[in-house]
């Protein structure tokens, strides 16, 4: 890398921390050019020219924080032998990051993100395919060796992801009803039942 990319990086990375910052602190409408100019300390021209916009500036934004909670699930999915350990890694994961990343978990389950991604669909998909393969990679010998139910992979995404999403969205919704060590103790059991082949 030379230095002129290095410093664009860390221009880059001032004001995504910037942004973040503000948005935890007071949500997308705290996030402001010139909120994000002043807490970076990085000018606004600098700004326009690596991200385009503040639109722009959101946008790269969350799919930093998607790639990351996506490469965490990935770690903890691969770090383990049996499908039922991996579903309880995964559930574990997920919340983990919810719990140690708040501002960043609320980003990215905001109905903005959503909107954000699904603009951008085919692309986000090409950069998330290396992970979606990497899960796909280690789960199909496990449905080939018949402790997985031989079910489509987005349908066993659904099944393993769908509840646990529903808990940190309605955690993040400021919802005091579900604690997250409960809900990583009781989701695994429940979600393995679903995608096992046995259904036990």
């Amino acid at each position: 890398m030379s230095p002129k990319q290095h410093r664009g990086e860390i221009t880059s990375d001032l004001l995504l921390d910037a942004a973040l910052r503000l948005y935890t602190e007071s949500g997308e409408q705290g996030v402001t050019v010139t909120a994000v100019t002043r807490t970076s300390g990085v000018s606004l021209g600098s700004l326009y020219h690596h991200f385009g916009s503040l639109e722009g500036l959101l946008t790269a934004l969350t799919e930093r924080w998607t790639g990351r909670l996506l490469e965490q699930l990935v770690t903890a999915l691969t770090s383990t032998e049996t499908a039922r350990e991996g579903v309880r890694a995964v559930v574990g994961a997920y919340l983990a990051f919810v719990r140690d990343h708040p501002g960043a978990a609320l980003l990215v389950h905001s109905p903005s993100a959503d909107r954000r991604l699904l603009a951008r669909g085919q692309e986000i998909r090409d950069a998330q395919q290396p992970t979606v393969s990497a899960m796909s990679r280690w789960i199909q010998p496990r449905i080939d060796a018949g402790e997985v139910a031989p079910l489509p992979m987005p349908l066993l995404e659904t099944l393993v992801l769908g509840p646990v999403v529903a808990v940190a969205r309605r955690r993040l919704s400021g919802v005091p009803d579900i604690d997250l060590n409960d809900a990583a103790r009781i989701l695994p059991d429940r979600i393995w039942r679903s995608i096992s082949a046995d259904g036990a």
